[in-house]
């Protein structure tokens, strides 16, 4: 009858009345349990990749955003406590803020008394340490954003291999059920690899924007701390 469905059991396909067959869906979870014990394995080590990443990502940004938030009226400050012979309390006033700003202009205070050589010489090492901070663990993303598409591909060559060896050992009849395994592999951590190497390489590129701009904001203020110091009394 033209209103009996027809089952494929063994495609596991249904054909409607109209001769379309019904959607097939897989899921995510389908899609990487189908990719055998290899394409497990590396689909893991992306997995984790990726929660590396993202941890180092938010980490470094609250961190960068924490060190960033300087009062506007700090390096006013310093320089009345510095103009009014007040070393203790500028001293102290680095300290309570606490940011990579205060510490270089902290350190410089320290050498206030000798040469302005000296005290350029002490923050600029200073900054290095400061920079040195803020560029922590930010070269692991660039690792990862370079070696995860690496390692997805890595499954593409395994899931080929295996997709290959199958065949070989088919007898000649070509069945999509025997090369589903590798097929699957190959593609599913190309896709992963690709996914997790390009949030990777955002985050990076976004980290290396921002540090960049806490660093601008250290060097200007200490150019104006020494040019405090420089000024004629």
């Amino acid at each position: 009858m033209l209103s009996t469905i027809l089952q494929n059991t063994k495609e596991g396909t249904e054909v409607l009345t109209d001769g379309h067959p019904a959607e097939k869906t897989l899921s995510i979870i389908e899609l990487i349990s189908s990719g055998g014990i290899a394409g497990q394995i590396i689909i893991a080590i992306l997995f984790l990749l990726l929660v590396v990443a993202i941890y180092i990502y938010f980490e470094r940004l609250f961190a960068i955003k924490a060190g960033s938030n300087v009062d506007p009226n700090f390096m006013n400050q310093i320089k009345d406590h510095v103009s009014n012979g007040k070393i203790d309390s500028a001293q102290m006033l680095c300290t309570q803020v606490n940011s990579p700003v205060s510490r270089l202009i902290g350190k410089g205070i320290t050498r206030i008394g000798k040469p302005l050589a000296d005290i350029n010489t002490a923050i600029e090492n200073a900054g290095r340490l400061e920079i040195y901070g803020l560029e922590k663990n930010v070269s692991v993303l660039a690792t990862i954003s370079g070696a995860a598409p690496m390692i997805g591909f890595l499954g593409t060559v395994v899931g080929m291999i295996l997709a290959i060896y199958e065949l070989a050992n088919a007898g000649g009849a070509i069945e999509m059920d025997v090369l589903a395994s590798g097929l699957y592999v190959a593609m599913t951590t190309t896709v992963a690899g690709l996914i997790v190497g390009i949030i990777a390489y955002i985050a990076y590129n976004h980290l290396v924007v921002r540090t960049d701009k806490m660093v601008y904001q250290m060097e200007a203020n200490s150019l104006e701390f020494l040019d405090h110091l420089n000024e004629p009394t």
